[in-house]
């Protein structure tokens, strides 16, 4: 196989396991270092023993360079495969056509826009939104207006046969509801998620008020990780206190999907408010909200446990080919 190959691959392994990102890196710059030269010329570096003289190979990299050079799969490719469990199967997963949540380096992701947008595809997906965060999610380094801008002109720049990278925002729900960001500046996005992230642990009846808000705001397509919660980790924390039942009335009644949220450390809405989101008659978003290329496969997660939970794959918004879905959220 390609040295870049298997940089690449054990890359994508390690974040699908969720290693630590520095680890992840490490073989991910490598894999850039060596993207544009021939195997005769690292071949030549590795027999004389100069493949850590390039910029972002070590020792480690270097022998799975070496490794790969030889025609064989690297030995700790091959480890790592055989340690990495088998994704979830579930029929609804092969039928959904792209991915509504998903971030780059722009905020807090690991990779650009690009690699991002080549590795959906690469999994078989139609389309994938990216929805980077918004102003005040200042530590995750939220987009203001500007910078925005400056990436829908990234977003609108890539082309790739039969893939479609969509524009769009996870924007945050202030304490008033508002949507965090320009409201003419949403209106050219695509796709716009709106979640909560700050004041987790309000009262039900002040978080109630502030969802709803957001839910009636006609520009709000998808509700995010609708409780917050993190069930593992430093940041882990319990679910927000809401009336479930008056948000997912909402959501029915003005057309806002709610997220099946595929993080491990989320699996978002717990499945007793996926269920009652079911009863009232909601549209669903399946989705990875993916920072790195590996955690795209959490689609997988988040569609098994919408299967599980009995939700028909003509309620999932992103079952739907590109222009129904695009003509939904314009609407």
């Amino acid at each position: 196989m390609r040295p870049s190959d298997a940089l690449n691959e054990i890359a994508f392994l390690l974040e699908q396991e969720r290693a630590p990102r520095f680890r992840v890196q490490a073989f991910r710059k490598a894999g850039a270092a060596i993207a544009g030269l021939d195997e005769d010329a690292l071949r030549a570096r590795a027999d004389a023993g100069s493949l850590q003289a390039i910029k972002g190979i070590g020792d480690r990299t270097a022998g799975i360079i070496a490794d790969a050079l030889t025609g064989a799969v690297p030995q700790y490719l091959l480890d790592l495969r055989a340690a990495t469990p088998p994704l979830p199967r579930s029929a609804l997963r092969g039928r959904l056509q792209g991915d509504l949540h998903a971030h780059s380096e722009w905020t807090d992701g690991s990779v650009p826009i690009e690699t991002m947008a080549d590795a959906a595809a690469e999994l078989g997906h139609a389309y994938l939104v990216l929805t980077d965060h918004s102003p005040s999610l200042r530590v995750a380094g939220g987009l203001p207006p500007e910078r925005l801008r400056e990436q829908l002109g990234v977003v609108a720049s890539y082309r790739r046969d039969g893939f479609r990278l969509l524009s769009g925002i996870e924007v945050d729900i202030l304490a008033d509801g508002a949507l965090d960001q320009e409201p003419d500046l949403l209106d050219e996005l695509d796709v716009v998620v709106a979640s909560v992230h700050s004041k987790l642990r309000d009262d039900e009846a002040t978080m109630t008020a502030r969802m709803l808000a957001a839910i009636r705001n006609p520009r709000t397509d998808v509700l995010g990780h609708c409780t917050g919660r993190r069930l593992e980790g430093k940041s882990k924390r319990p679910q927000s206190d809401f009336d479930a039942e008056a948000v997912f009335a909402a959501c029915a009644e003005h057309g806002v999907a709610v997220e099946i949220n595929g993080q491990p450390e989320r699996q978002d809405p717990p499945d007793d408010l996926l269920a009652l989101a079911l009863a009232a008659g909601c549209l669903f978003s399946v989705d990875s909200d993916a920072h790195a290329p590996g955690e795209l496969t959490f689609v997988d997660r988040a569609a098994a446990r919408a299967e599980a939970a009995g939700v028909p794959a003509d309620r999932v918004i992103n079952t739907w080919p590109v222009e129904r879905l695009l003509e939904w959220t314009r609407a």
